[in-house]
């Protein structure tokens, strides 16, 4: 049995809500080894958001709540393209002692996009570094 990669998503902007589209198709239709088990993002009404939260995944308005979740997730993606939440994130982690949850910053959403092979993924424009 293959371990199961669990994700969060942070930011559902441009670039946030094509990448989990796509991300979510790969989990139901390829059954790729992944689930992703909490969102956040600023608008709960979007309709991304509202998908999310109908799948009983957790739809948090305040990107750090995921912090909260511990060691339930293994990589969280932080697709909002703000270098002052990231680093807050980093800050966070470490003061929890979670040493077993990765930030991949957007530079890694478009590396897997090129895997995904489906054209262009938009860009923020920022990096968060």
């Amino acid at each position: 049995m293959s371990h199961v990669v669990k994700v969060a998503l942070l930011g559902l902007g441009e670039v946030g809500e094509k990448f989990a589209e796509h991300f979510l198709e790969k989990i139901q239709e390829e059954g790729v080894h992944v689930e992703i088990v909490a969102v956040a993002h600023r608008n709960l009404e979007s309709p991304v958001a509202l998908g999310f939260d109908h799948s009983k995944v957790p739809v948090f308005r305040d990107a750090m709540e995921v912090v909260t979740m511990g060691a339930k997730v293994d990589i969280i993606f932080d697709l909002t393209g703000d270098p002052e939440l990231r680093k807050k994130l980093r800050i966070a982690l470490q003061e929890s002692h979670n040493k077993h949850t990765v930030i991949a910053p957007e530079v890694v959403a478009h590396l897997l996009w090129n895997f995904f092979g489906e054209g262009e993924l938009p860009s923020s424009g920022q990096t968060g570094y």
